[in-house]
């Protein structure tokens, strides 16, 4: 039988707060944070968005890192929601560690600031940091302890991918540990990219709302530390929660859209459940994808009434609290998903009123509390690159 991977550090950063308990309080208190940018530079002040408080220099404040030293806003996002990670799990140097990063956009938001700068030689020290395994590099350079890593970069899904990759890492014996998740700033080149698609709201989002009109881009960054269930126990760590399941599928429709029958969607969420040999019938949360967009919400909709039929999950959609934020979207969500099932409540869905008509699907619409055993949550990346991942409460082997 294999071994469990357990978690036992988790650490997160977003819109609604710095931290796991500033995270779990604005849920609770079901805090909304979409509103107007302060820190992009940016012509479309119209476009509301999920941006961390926090500017470059306070952030490096908090870290202890000099004002001059170059680096970007997303390996920034990174190091504060991956030093909580690494504290709460008590990790040391000692454990055989891999460091699984999950983004896209890298040091963009520098090098588009200063890109006709690059030409006449002025703040050329961007340049290099421009790509997003820089990021990771150099993320892994200041904690100086990880025995390998690497860089996922599939867009919505990457954070996700990140998780499932420690966790095929760990049971292939390659490392005992993995810190896993992913980390995404906001850009000019992201808004205007998502913009030219016709799918950001101008409002604040309405996941699953029969009149949607789009999604609120968001940014931020959230890891976790997964291990093997006895190298966890052997070195004292506090045991969260199981990673019970999870699955990747890709079914390659379009390059944005999604497939009529949701095939990914629903192959990733049946398989993520085989792999946790778990029944629809033990789902008690769903942390949905639900961008906000009309083909997103439908076709997600669709596969959950695909995988779960007439029984599917009290489910919401957490983007409209935090914005989407796109490659960490899969680790944030995992945070918050991990915190439902410690903690015993299910987030509201914010903004919601009136079902889809094709689906007829209600998310829930106000903040439960429950004991809950199995939560799953989904990220489904353009392309039809869509994972699901199951954390489960933690039952000693």
């Amino acid at each position: 039988m294999t071994e469990k991977i357990v978690v036992t550090g988790y650490g997160i950063i977003s819109s609604i707060g710095a931290g796991v308990e500033k995270t779990r309080e604005a849920l609770l208190k079901e805090e909304k944070s979409i509103g107007r940018v302060a820190h992009l530079n940016t012509s479309h002040t119209d476009i509301p968005c999920g941006e961390v408080k926090e500017s470059d220099e306070e952030l490096k404040k908090a870290l202890g890192i000099a004002s001059e030293q170059t680096i970007t806003r997303t390996p920034l996002l990174a190091l504060m929601a991956l030093k909580e990670a690494i504290s709460t799990s008590r990790l040391t140097d000692q454990t055989s560690t891999a460091f699984i990063n999950g983004t896209t956009v890298g040091g963009m938001e520098k090098s588009e600031k200063y890109y006709f700068d690059f030409f006449e030689g002025k703040h050329t020290e961007y340049i290099s940091a421009n790509d997003c395994g820089a990021g990771t590099e150099l993320v892994s350079h200041l904690f100086g302890h990880f025995d390998l890593m690497t860089t996922i970069s599939t867009a919505c899904s990457s954070a996700a991918n990140s998780v499932i990759l420690g966790a095929d890492l760990i049971k292939t014996g390659r490392v005992d540990a993995a810190i896993v998740g992913g980390t995404e700033s906001l850009s000019k080149f992201h808004l205007n990219g998502f913009n030219s698609l016709m799918i950001l709201e101008h409002q604040p989002c309405r996941p699953f709302e029969k009149s949607n009109q789009g999604l609120n881009l968001g940014e931020g960054a959230g890891y976790i530390v997964i291990e093997r269930e006895s190298v966890a126990k052997a070195r004292g760590a506090n045991i969260i929660c199981e990673l019970s399941g999870y699955a990747n599928t890709c079914d390659a429709f379009h390059q944005t859209a999604t497939s009529e029958t949701s095939e990914g969607a629903y192959r990733a969420m049946t398989n993520a459940l085989l792999n946790a040999h778990l029944e629809t019938s033990e789902i008690d949360y769903i942390n949905a994808h639900g961008t906000g967009t009309a083909d997103n919400d439908l076709h997600e909709s669709i596969a959950l009434k695909r995988v779960f039929g007439e029984k599917v999950p009290p489910f919401s959609s957490t983007k409209a609290f935090t914005g989407h934020t796109t490659s960490a979207a899969g680790a944030v969500e995992s945070v918050i998903s991990i915190l439902a099932l410690q903690y015993g409540f299910i987030p509201v869905n914010l903004g919601f009123s009136e079902p889809i008509e094709a689906t007829g699907l209600i998310p829930v619409q106000k903040t439960l509390h429950r004991t809950l055993n199995h939560v799953m949550t989904n990220s489904f990346g353009f392309g039809g690159n869509d994972s699901s991942c199951i954390f489960s409460k933690y039952q000693p082997s």
